[in-house]
């Protein structure tokens, strides 16, 4: 699967993730079954939050509850968009979420699946905004709440990215790409 992300910071500090690439395309419509197939790349592994050193999973109901669920449904134009191209970004924003706070799970039919409760951490993202010729003129950036759940096997999973919005104001002025020191590079160029 070809990614191009990179973790940078903005001119505050901030860590962000940066999303070269707009793999999901149209003004309208999301093909949100293109998505899910994507999200299916993911099942399977696992990613360390960097400010808490949680370990969270990429579970077989990911795909699924990311692309149908009540919230995705709401999304239209540049939120719907934005949410479905975020998916390329998945294993970096686990990583550098930030902001965690618990709530106690209140929903019978999720007793087995978040038993321990759901977490919420925040994260950022940007994408490119491209000019009539094709090149980059800017990027917009999107702060989003990274919602966990604690299953029953005492393991957190990734559930759904939720409150996607897009800051008003632009402040990425991209200063440095910040290794990430959970993926390696292999002599191709390829995440390993």
């Amino acid at each position: 699967m070809d990614r191009k992300v990179d973790i940078m910071c903005d001119t505050d500090g901030t860590e962000i993730v940066v999303i070269h690439d707009i793999r999901f395309k149209g003004k309208r419509n999301i093909d949100w079954n293109e998505v899910e197939e994507y999200l299916k790349f993911f099942v399977g592994d696992f990613y360390t939050i960097i400010e808490t050193n949680d370990l969270i999973y990429i579970g077989k109901d990911l795909p699924d509850e990311y692309t149908g669920s009540k919230y995705t449904h709401t999304l239209k134009g540049g939120n719907a968009k934005a949410k479905a191209n975020a998916v390329q970004g998945i294993p970096e924003l686990i990583q550098i979420s930030k902001n965690k706070r618990f709530k106690k799970n209140l929903e019978t039919k999720h007793d087995m699946n978040a038993k321990y409760g759901w977490y919420r951490y925040t994260s950022r993202f940007a994408l490119p905004v491209y000019n009539e010729c094709g090149e980059v003129e800017r990027f917009n950036v999107f702060d989003v709440e990274m919602v966990i759940r604690h299953d029953a096997n005492g393991k957190m999973y990734l559930y759904d990215i939720l409150n996607i919005k897009k800051e008003t104001s632009n402040p990425l002025s991209l200063m440095r790409t910040v290794k990430n020191p959970f993926l390696t590079n292999d002599n191709n160029g390829n995440l390993e």
